[in-house]
């Protein structure tokens, strides 16, 4: 945002140097970004007039001319400038005048003939062209008859260019300050010096609300996205270029002057942070405005000659038949001022500003005005505005005012009200101030203070809470004077949280395995998990997060299983000729279960731990190991393992799933041959899946030390016949059922097929040992054990003892 000191001195009293004032306003918050000093590249340029223009005897295009330069000095001056004429009154370059650029003008000779200086064009004073309608762009800058009684003066003087423009970073929770009413008061009160509050008049004003002007109506149809619209309409309208005070600041806050109708609505935009728009009422079909969102596809040229694409998400201006404006980013071709334009509506409108920023984002078009809405405006200055725009038409003699306007005002903005705590704000800044110190200082900002409640003024929505006063009264009071003191409140000692504390043992314990940890992207492809899609399984695509502004097609949606990116890395060493890999990968896996996006509800989550190997000595009881070592960190004291047939990224049969209960915290297994084919991968490949989540949530929370006992332990062996698809796991669970608190340990040591033990049969041999903490067991004891055991494995699962 720039500002000239000259418009702010129409709010504040400025008794500084600019370099003090822009380190003032910076050390309150309003960041001065550079002071620029306009028109001091410009020095010994003088207003002079021309007396005489005769040919160059040696040239056909040169003309000498004696030019007074005030004071009796006379200069001879050749030029080639065709548009000027005896008696013209122009800027001259004396001897060492220098000129925007570094151009330094010398006396010298064009074809033999002395010239003492140079006549200057709009151009060559680093002026713009559009700022001066009757010069031409090619030729001497013709001043005005009426400056040949400032002959001799400097230029930049008579022409008003010597002005100091402050540029400032506005912080996004300041829309206010995207004002020069707002950068006044800020200003002020830096200064200590009064607001003047130069359109106290326009507080003041009261205008009757009518439900239509010259036939114009108004509907909303949105009103979560236009909290307030407001028309005024103006007649006789005289379509003219604006006067001179206000091209200079408009040009100095960096907006080229078009008109004095469009001028105005930039004018007031500039000075009270309120964009507006111009209509030519008759480009309104059926005098009826409606605010409303577009409609698929609907189309619009803007005021820049751009055909936008528009959909239902946005909000726009429309009539009966077409849009007109696209709302908080630019008006439409269709309705703009032109030179016969008669009657104008002037709207005063405040939008969503979330709204308003994805709208000028999807159509590539950032505005001075979508910068303001995007930020946040009060409804409440929308009428001031409005008011205003109509006074300068009236001052400039543009038009004449219709009485009343048409306001649309379906949600009201809410007053804030924050109690004031002194001693709580001393004690967050560090400070000893008084009630009345604080009170001054907030009366200053314009906020009232009512029974120990702040009241902030309207434009002011960014102040909310406590927090919010205190820094209002820190940063007049000044950082700087904050004296430095220890820490005077309880200290606390951070640490790691249990599932974090997990996360780092299994780490650790999976790197002193010889495995190597590899950080991965949350964002996977497509085709990635086309690839991992093997057998017409569409629950990973289904349930995929997709992202609306992927950086590429390889990164389109959020990784849904961690497979494929363990399953690349593998095929990377692979491809390297990588003999013995083993990797593992803790990162988050997204998936939008439910429809819980299209609910508006956040996708499920969940750490998973990935293991991934491949090598001639590894197997699955090697994983099998590894992931019995990782739940056995966690304090997974009961589990059970159960075949898996349904995962079709791994073997059928060569997968499995550790259960707590019906719920799988890991799975493990040998790769589908199909997955490793897809990924080119040559070798076998070992895969293992663990949600951190889950055993953190099921893991002992502190496990207790159990010393060695000192009573001995009994063993027995068993070996049974079964049939084949009778799993070990269950055996276990029927050894573990009976033998109760009595089994330390059971132990798989031998699986048996043979055609003597019959078709389709296995023998499984274990070793049992018994044993207790307090006592030594009797045979008796074991005995009895045993024999509920083989009694419950014949019954369950047919299991006969075997003999032989």
């Amino acid at each position: 945002m720039k500002a000239s000191i000259e418009w702010l001195s129409e709010y504040a009293d400025i008794n500084v140097e600019p370099k003090q004032l822009g380190d003032i306003l910076t050390m309150t918050g309003s960041k001065v970004e550079t002071i620029e000093n306009l028109g001091g590249d410009i020095q010994n340029v003088v207003v002079g007039k021309i007396l005489e223009i005769k040919p160059h005897l040696d040239s056909d295009h040169l003309v000498v001319t004696k030019v007074d330069v005030g004071n009796g000095e006379i200069l001879q001056i050749v030029t080639g400038a065709n548009n000027i004429h005896e008696n013209n009154i122009v800027p001259i370059a004396k001897d060492g005048a220098k000129l925007p650029g570094g151009i330094e003008i010398k006396t010298g000779k064009l074809r033999g003939i002395e010239s003492c200086g140079m006549m200057c064009s709009v151009g060559e004073l680093g002026l713009d062209i559009n700022s001066y309608p009757d010069q031409i762009e090619d030729g001497i800058m013709i001043l005005k008859p009426e400056l040949e009684k400032e002959l001799g003066k400097d230029i930049t003087e008579v022409l008003g260019l010597k002005e100091t423009i402050l540029d400032f970073e506005i912080t996004p929770n300041r829309p206010d300050c995207l004002s020069i009413e707002g950068l006044g008061r800020e200003t002020a009160v830096s200064l200590n010096v009064p607001f003047k509050n130069p359109r106290k008049n326009i507080d003041e004003m009261k205008v009757q609300d009518k439900e239509n002007i010259e036939g114009l109506t108004v509907q909303i149809t949105a009103p979560d996205l236009c909290y307030r619209y407001i028309a005024r309409v103006v007649k006789n309208v005289k379509v003219a270029p604006s006067p001179e005070w206000m091209v200079k600041r408009l040009n100095s806050c960096g907006i080229r002057a078009i008109n004095n109708i469009v001028d105005i609505t930039n004018y007031v935009m500039l000075e009270m942070g309120q964009p507006m728009h111009a209509f030519d009422i008759n480009s309104i079909e059926g005098k009826h405005i409606t605010v409303r969102r577009a409609q698929k596809d609907e189309k619009i040229i803007t005021l820049d000659n751009q055909e936008r694409i528009l959909n239902e998400n946005m909000l726009v201006i429309a009539d009966s038949k077409k849009p007109v404006a696209i709302a908080g980013v630019m008006g439409g071709q269709n309705s703009e001022i032109e030179k016969d334009t008669t009657t104008v509506v002037f709207e005063s409108a405040v939008f969503y500003g979330g709204s308003v920023r994805k709208t000028a984002k999807a159509v590539g078009l950032r505005t001075e005005a979508s910068s303001r809405y995007e930020k946040g405006l009060s409804a409440e200055n929308a009428i001031r505005a409005v008011n205003r725009a109509v006074e300068l038409v009236e001052q400039l003699g543009a038009g004449e005012a219709v009485e009343g306007k048409v306001d649309v005002y379906p949600s009201k903005q809410k007053e804030n009200k924050i109690p004031l705590n002194v001693d709580r704000i001393n004690l967050l800044l560090g400070t000893n101030l008084s009630k009345e110190e604080m009170i001054t200082t907030l009366e200053k900002l314009d906020m009232k203070i009512e029974e120990d409640i702040v009241i902030p003024p309207y434009f002011r929505q960014d102040v909310e809470g406590l927090a919010d006063i205190a820094e209002e009264v820190l940063r007049f009071e000044g950082y700087d004077k904050l004296e430095t003191t220890l820490i005077n409140s309880e200290t606390t000692l951070g640490g790691k949280n249990k599932e974090q504390k997990i996360t780092d043992e299994i780490a650790n314990f999976l790197v002193n395995s010889g495995l190597s940890e590899i950080c991965t992207f949350g964002f996977i492809s497509q085709k990635d998990l086309e690839k991992c899609n093997i057998i017409g399984d569409n629950s990973y695509l289904t349930q995929a997060v997709k992202i609306q502004n992927p950086l590429s097609e390889d990164y389109a949606i959020m990784k849904t299983t961690s497979v494929p990116t363990m399953m690349q890395m593998l095929a990377n060493n692979n491809n390297y000729k990588n003999k013995e890999v083993k990797l593992f990968d803790i990162s988050r896996v997204y998936q939008n279960k439910n429809g819980a996006i299209e609910k508006g509800e956040l996708p499920e989550e969940a750490n998973i731990l990935t293991i991934g190997m491949y090598g001639e000595k590894e197997d699955f009881y090697t994983l099998k190991g590894l992931v019995e070592n990782v739940l056995q960190i966690a304090g997974i004291a009961r589990l059970d393992i159960r075949k898996e047939v349904n995962n079709k990224m791994y073997h059928p049969g060569r997968c499995a799933n550790f259960h707590v209960g019906n719920d799988i915290i890991a799975s493990l297994g040998e790769a589908n041959p199909l997955l490793t084919k897809n990924y080119a991968i040559t070798q076998r490949v070992l895969l293992a899946e663990i949600n951190l989540d889950k055993i953190s949530k099921y893991g002992r929370k502190n496990q207790s030390y159990i010393p060695i006992t000192k009573f001995p332990a009994v063993e027995r062996d068993i070996a049974m016949v079964l049939n084949e698809e009778v799993e070990v796991g269950e055996i276990e669970k029927i050894i573990q059922k009976k033998a109760k608190k009595l089994l330390e340990e059971a132990k798989l040591f031998d699986v048996y097929r043979s055609e003597k033990l019959g078709e389709n049969k296995k023998s499984v041999a274990y070793s049992l040992k018994f044993r207790l903490p307090d006592r030594t067991l009797k045979d008796e004891e074991v005995n009895n054990v045993m024999t509920e055991i083989l009694a419950e494995l014949e019954k369950v699962l047919g299991a006969e003892l075997r003999k032989a």
